[in-house]
């Protein structure tokens, strides 16, 4: 009987994840674990270009719109909580494909975490406040100074992990990259790890074009709705906050999309950075589905 296989699907926004994991989760008779934590919120489909329903193919997607505004999901949360999925897909067919652009969520599920001290909730209200008054800049320059390591490769589409990771120095006095061991995989199932192999310049035509896209698709309508729960953590994002400042009419209408395409530029960056320092990743074309399939099927 084969060993129990994890395909894990990697990748920048708008590279063709979403397609190969439908491709992979057809192939081998499974379904797909979302670890896009952009894309775990109900309200935020045309944002966060989460897939609609048309076109998810008849393959089941897990931890897709999940989650209401108001909550806030963590890596170790998400990995409780996908653990048991991942089990029962494991159980029922062998396989499973896990898909995301959010490697912290993608390490959980895959390394575990680190044993990282518990939230001080008075020192997180002084930091959320701080941002709050004078922004999330005020907290990147200070983590700068106490973790220039993290500082350079921390996704500041997210607030909360920077909140996050600026509390773990000042708690424990000691910057937060010297705390993450680098866990080693799991070892309880095969992993086979494939990343969307796309150049430079087409990865920023298809980013634009999403962009585009989502914008036809109603995303200034769907963040006007939106507009009364700014303050949300979920809202942090690339997206929101561009037409958030368009509304509040510190950008044009032309500069905030621009602007919504240059930070995505700026957020692939950082995801194709997380996936290059590991070397286990095989690069594929993104509409290459074959070789993917053959690649996951000869390292069962």
């Amino acid at each position: 009987m084969p060993e129990p296989a994890l395909i894990i699907i990697g990748g920048p926004t708008a590279s063709g994840k979403t397609d190969a994991g439908i491709a992979l989760a057809q192939h081998f008779g499974t379904e797909v674990i979302s670890a896009d934590s952009r894309q775990f919120y109900q309200a935020m489909r045309i944002g966060t270009a989460r897939p609609a329903e048309a076109e998810l193919q008849d393959v089941r997607h897990h931890f897709l719109g999940h989650l209401e505004l108001e909550e806030t999901w963590s890596a170790g949360r998400f990995a409780r909580e996908a653990e048991p999925v991942l089990q029962e897909l494991l159980g029922a067919h062998g396989i499973a494909v896990l898909v995301g652009g959010s490697g912290l969520y993608i390490d959980a599920l895959v390394k575990g975490l680190d044993a990282l001290p518990a939230s001080d909730p008075r020192l997180r209200e002084r930091l959320q406040h701080r941002m709050e008054q004078s922004g999330l800049n005020t907290l990147l320059t200070e983590l700068e100074r106490l973790d220039p390591t993290t500082h350079a490769r921390i996704d500041r589409s997210n607030p909360h992990r920077v909140v996050r990771a600026l509390e773990v120095c000042l708690l424990t006095g000691r910057p937060f990259s010297e705390q993450r061991s680098g866990a080693a995989d799991r070892t309880d199932l095969r992993l086979i790890r494939i990343a969307m192999d796309v150049p430079r310049e087409e990865l920023y035509r298809r980013i634009d074009a999403r962009v585009d896209r989502m914008i036809a698709e109603g995303m200034e309508a769907e963040a006007r709705d939106l507009l009364p729960h700014r303050a949300l953590n979920a809202l942090q994002t690339v997206g929101y906050k561009e037409l958030f400042a368009h509304f509040d009419g510190v950008l044009d209408r032309a500069q905030a999309i621009d602007l919504i395409k240059q930070h995505s530029r700026n957020y692939a960056k950082r995801q194709l950075t997380w996936l290059r320092r590991d070397a286990g990743w095989t690069w594929i074309a993104p509409t290459d589905h074959a070789a993917m399939i053959t690649h996951a099927g000869s390292h069962r």
